[in-house]
């Protein structure tokens, strides 16, 4: 069977993914990182009134615009508590930030600009120009206007905003519900006495996690033991959640214990392709139940995270209507890396970055893929392209940045 390459097979995987539509009614407070299902108008203008920019004096600029002319301060405007009356011909009143611009005055004069005087006067040391330091009505945005559009990822600033403009809650698509299922005889969860044949399930919290930190909400179910009867039932389980994607966990390839990928045939499955040409990762397998995307991951750790990063990082992605993620990056070389063979290799490596900011990869002398250890000090993948030639230390190689470098002092 021929291997598929890597990129063709993301294309193919992706060109099958449409993103979520639904959507749902969020609190703001429940908003970050969702992506807005609507275009976003304000229901009020901000500011509402004209208000101060800086504490000072607020006057009439005709008055304001000669240095060393004495004035009657004749009130006080606060935020929350402005001043009712109007400004007259050589008249000030003491404003502060935020606050109301009295009637009759055009003006601010910074407090730090102004003398203070006996009898309750000022006298300017600086003539601003009209306008100076007021922020007008509408300043920021008016009412029904567009603020903030469908697709915009809910952050900090757009959040802020969409309170500022007076919405309570917001709508977003909803996220993407991703079904992850282990399977084998040998696996046991976390915290358990594994016994001589058992080992303790670990790839179902790194891929859970990486599907949570791009947009989706996870489906745990469990583990089943290698049976077609209770993967078909996970599988019903999944479908019945109205799970948008499958991942499953070991047991995709073609050994007599591998019973994932025919019990998901027979269940219905259209297989879209499987194996990889990669390594780690190639018993990779894709396919589509109904609306439900199946990601069939390999059983070993780091192939399973892997193959998550590829593949299921941008489904994910798209489906929950987020941006792409570009991991890509050069660094040099730390290390002579020979030259490769017919798969795409993904070598762990630590990064380092010097004070001018450039990186180097030092790959670990271990890449079994059955070590999680070593994927957990990666701070990038080096990817070797398929027939690379050698790459010699101190040359540019392309990585999957997994984790920023901190730069040297």
């Amino acid at each position: 069977m021929v291997l598929l390459a890597v990129h063709e097979a993301q294309q193919r995987l992706l060109a099958n993914a449409s993103p979520i539509s639904r959507a749902q009614m969020l609190d703001l407070h429940e908003a970050m990182g969702r992506v807005l299902a609507e275009d976003l108008a304000a229901r009020l203008t901000h500011p509402a009134f004209d208000n101060s920019a800086m504490d000072g004096y607020a006057g009439r600029h005709a008055d304001l615009a000669h240095i060393g002319a004495e004035l009657s301060v004749i009130g006080q405007s606060a935020a929350g508590h402005g001043f009712s009356g109007s400004v007259g011909p050589g008249e000030v009143v003491r404003i502060f930030t935020g606050a109301p611009v009295p009637a009759g005055a055009d003006t601010v004069l910074i407090q730090e600009d102004a003398e203070i005087l006996d009898r309750g006067r000022i006298r300017t040391r600086f003539a601003p120009a009209k306008g100076r330091h007021i922020r007008p009505t509408g300043q920021d945005f008016t009412v029904g206007g567009m603020v903030l559009q469908r697709g915009s990822v809910l952050d900090a600033g757009r959040l802020t905003v969409a309170a500022g403009m007076n919405h309570a809650g917001v709508p977003v698509y909803e996220r993407p519900k991703v079904a992850i299922l282990a399977t084998g005889d040998e696996l046991l969860v976390p915290g358990s006495l594994p016994g001589p044949d058992q080992i303790i399930a670990s790839n179902t919290y790194g891929v859970a996690a990486l599907a949570r930190e791009n947009g989706a909400e996870i489906i745990d179910l469990g583990i089943v033991r290698d049976d077609s009867a209770a993967i078909a039932a996970a599988v019903a389980k999944a479908r019945a959640a109205g799970a948008d994607v499958l991942v499953t966990l070991g047991g995709a390839s073609v050994g007599d214990h591998d019973l994932v990928q025919p019990t998901l045939l027979a269940c219905g499955m259209t297989l879209d392709f499987w194996r990889i040409a990669m390594r780690p990762g190639k018993p990779l397998m894709v396919g589509r139940l109904g609306g439900m995307h199946v990601l069939g991951l390999p059983g070993n750790p780091v192939s399973s995270l892997v193959c998550a990063l590829l593949f299921l990082e941008p489904l994910a992605r798209r489906l929950a209507c987020l941006p792409p993620r570009d991991r890509s990056a050069r660094a040099i070389a730390a290390e002579t890396l020979p030259a490769n063979d017919k798969r795409q290799d993904y070598v762990r490596a630590r990064l380092t970055m010097d004070s001018a900011g450039t990186m180097a990869a030092h790959p670990f002398q271990r890449q079994d893929s059955s070590m999680m250890q070593v994927f957990a000090q990666a701070d990038c993948l080096i990817v070797r392209q398929p027939h690379a030639v050698e790459t010699k230390a101190g040359d540019l190689c392309e990585i999957m940045v997994l984790r920023q470098p901190v730069p040297a002092p």
